[in-house]
């Protein structure tokens, strides 16, 4: 057997390197058909057989309550992440290093970044204290002060 070059060996297999790309192409392959093309082709296909247009196209991917679409949207929105997290840890695509195009400004990170403990702690939150009677308005009781006179109704029912 011949022996693998330190390239080679560290290129990845198209299949890892290409399968997030490949399945956003396949969802957006089947939104289009079912969609975009499939209505238009069922419509042509109605009014160039001169019947009457008995029914109207169903998209495919909507039945089962768009289940589909549900598990695509978690897919493809956990393998962005997954991949968001690769590229934070250093991966690159493929194994291809990547060039520099521009030199690097970044300052090293301050404490109370995200992820680094802050300098100064919080504030520690308080309790409220109680009010003995409820206040006026929007925050309790009906707004009336239990020393007023009793309003006597005037109108005639």
């Amino acid at each position: 057997m011949a022996e693998l070059s330190a390239s080679e060996q560290k290129k990845e297999d198209w299949m890892n390197s290409k399968w997030r790309p490949m399945m956003g192409w396949m969802y957006m392959g089947v939104c289009m058909f079912d969609f975009v093309i499939a209505p238009v082709m069922w419509s042509l296909l109605q009014s160039l057989s001169h019947g009457a247009i008995g029914t109207q196209w169903q998209p495919l991917t909507l039945q089962g309550a768009g289940l589909f679409h549900i598990a695509m949207g978690a897919v493809l929105g956990i393998a962005a992440m997954g991949r968001t997290q690769e590229k934070l840890a250093g991966a690159n695509n493929g194994g291809i290093s990547p060039t520099p195009s521009m030199p690097s400004t970044s300052s090293p990170a301050q404490a109370g970044g995200f992820g680094f403990p802050s300098a100064t702690p919080a504030p520690i939150p308080r309790p409220m204290p109680i009010a003995s009677t409820p206040a006026a308005g929007f925050g309790g009781g009906f707004g009336l002060d239990p020393n007023d006179p009793p309003v006597r109704n005037t109108r005639n029912d």
